[in-house]
């Protein structure tokens, strides 16, 4: 592997809020665009990539006054809405993730592995990608464009009355539940694909403080 690279969205901490989540608007919350999307997306590059050896960041609120969705009032914004990071895996591969605040019009999710084989790409039609459905495209040798590749069948975990609702937050979540059944009842080892625990909840947040800390110092961050 060569290079990883993620371009991802918030869907909140845009120019607009509404009463159910007026509390995203204050940092203080810890309910941000880095806990939150970036650090479900940045969990997912390192449970599939490996950990990150360094990092450096901009961590910035460009959008300090936000307005009610059907009042119009404008409140104060303390939560950021641009986060770009960059940094270096432990494998040595480069990484870069920006995750912007609000919509676009464009690009939702996209994620890219580049190796000296071929390349791989995730997309996603929703900025919440991690609760809807995703397609994994893929080309290497001398492919010349990149082809739909179908999800393995051993991953379906025998949820076949899931099937049909792939799109639904629902799908995912059963399937974690599915891995956790299997690992308490003995039929998958400890951190067999990866199945997340109180520690390793930990560790990601402290790797997402480390983060914060390169966009206050301007420095670049080993990671500990």
């Amino acid at each position: 592997m060569l290079s990883t690279s993620m371009l991802g969205l918030g869907g909140g901490w845009g120019a607009t809020y509404d009463d159910s989540h007026a509390y995203l608007l204050d940092v203080r919350s810890g309910g941000t665009l880095l806990s939150i999307p970036f650090g479900h997306s940045v969990d997912a590059l390192i449970m599939v990539l490996g950990e990150c050896r360094e990092v450096s960041a901009h961590i910035e609120n460009l959008r300090p006054e936000v307005t009610h969705v059907t009042s119009g009032a404008v409140a104060a914004k303390s939560a950021e809405d641009q986060i770009a990071v960059t940094g270096l895996l432990e494998s040595g591969a480069v990484a870069a993730m920006h995750f912007r605040g609000g919509t676009s019009r464009a690009t939702q999710f996209h994620w890219e592995i580049n190796g000296t084989e071929g390349d791989l790409v995730v997309k996603a039609d929703q900025a919440q990608w991690w609760s809807g459905r995703l397609r994994l495209y893929g080309a290497r040798g001398r492919d010349g464009t990149m082809t739909e590749l179908p999800v393995p069948l051993h991953y379906e975990r025998s949820l076949t009355q899931w099937a049909e609702r792939t799109a639904e937050p629902a799908y995912n979540v059963a399937h974690q539940y599915a891995l956790l059944r299997e690992q308490i009842t003995g039929r998958l080892a400890p951190d067999t694909y990866g199945i997340p625990d109180f520690l390793h909840a930990v560790r990601r947040h402290r790797m997402l403080e480390q983060v914060r800390d390169a966009a206050r110092t301007g420095r670049k961050v080993t990671l500990r």
